[in-house]
């Protein structure tokens, strides 16, 4: 390592910071021409090191030309670390993960543990929220024991694009008000999707008529939850369904029980948003 790159650093901060070869002599204890010499190739008595470093509110690291993490390293680091766990345990380290990402997003370093300690020190059915509101995205956790789940939304650079280009929300809301339709989805989450089913399944399950049942599937198919297929019968050509399951509407659900049950316990909450989330 070349140690002189410290005084390049020292007069770039300098610069960066607006003030004088005396100001910064003054304030570590040496002489103007003492500091002028670092910047031409010397390098600071070791003892005052630190004291530069506090001035100009760096990491000593980065006196040197060095960042303090390096990122790429991490970032491999916890591939690793992820795809050296068991299968069954990799969901757990990753949203201990997401924990300490929401905590280090607030500023702090935490001193404390995972979520598994966090969770053993609250009421077994309660439940926490985190949530991080800047300029630059927002946060939404859900921590602890009855349900749990990590948003992180990176301000998107063009809204009108990312939300209401080509999406008739209006329709969407309209069909999934309806009941029937609504707990038709519930049931088929709940259902093994590699069984196939035919209207007789809602008749039976839903108490509808089958001319009803035949339009809830419609409704569902129109966003993708349902596929027909035609199989042959006795001779006969019947269609059959299949349903698709879909994440989207776990998270429609987990999102909208909070917009009807506002959350009001969180664990960390920053409100240092000013610009409109849909600007």
């Amino acid at each position: 390592m070349d140690i002189t790159v410290i005084g390049k650093q020292i007069a770039a901060l300098r610069k960066e910071k607006g003030i004088k070869q005396e100001e910064l002599a003054n304030y570590v204890g040496v002489t103007a021409q003492a500091v002028s010499k670092w910047e031409n190739g010397g390098v600071p008595d070791t003892e005052l090191i630190p004291r530069i470093a506090d001035y100009f509110e760096v990491s000593i690291d980065s006196l040197f030309g060095r960042s303090a993490i390096d990122e790429s390293r991490v970032g491999m680091a916890l591939i690793k670390k992820i795809v050296e766990t068991r299968p069954e345990e990799r969901f757990r380290l990753a949203f201990d993960l997401c924990w300490d990402m929401e905590r280090a997003l607030f500023g702090d370093i935490p001193s404390d543990g995972n979520i598994a300690e966090y969770e053993a020190a609250i009421e077994k059915n309660s439940q926490r929220y985190s949530s991080i509101l800047c300029d630059q995205g927002f946060t939404r956790m859900g921590i602890a024991n009855r349900l749990q789940y990590f948003l992180l939304v990176p301000e998107p650079k063009d809204t009108e694009k990312a939300f209401f280009e080509g999406v008739d929300y209006t329709e969407f809301f309209k069909d999934f008000s309806d009941q029937e339709i609504f707990h038709a989805c519930v049931m088929l989450h709940r259902r093994d999707c590699k069984k196939s089913f035919t209207p007789g399944l809602l008749v039976k399950r839903m108490d509808v008529t089958f001319d009803r049942a035949l339009e809830i599937i419609k409704t569902l198919a129109k966003y993708n939850l349902i596929v027909t297929t035609q199989i042959e019968m006795d001779d006969v050509t019947q269609e059959v369904y299949k349903f698709n399951p879909t994440a989207s509407f776990v998270a429609l659900l987990i999102f909208a029980r909070e917009m009807i049950k506002t959350p009001n316990v969180f664990s960390y909450f920053s409100g240092g948003r000013f610009k409109p989330y849909l600007n």
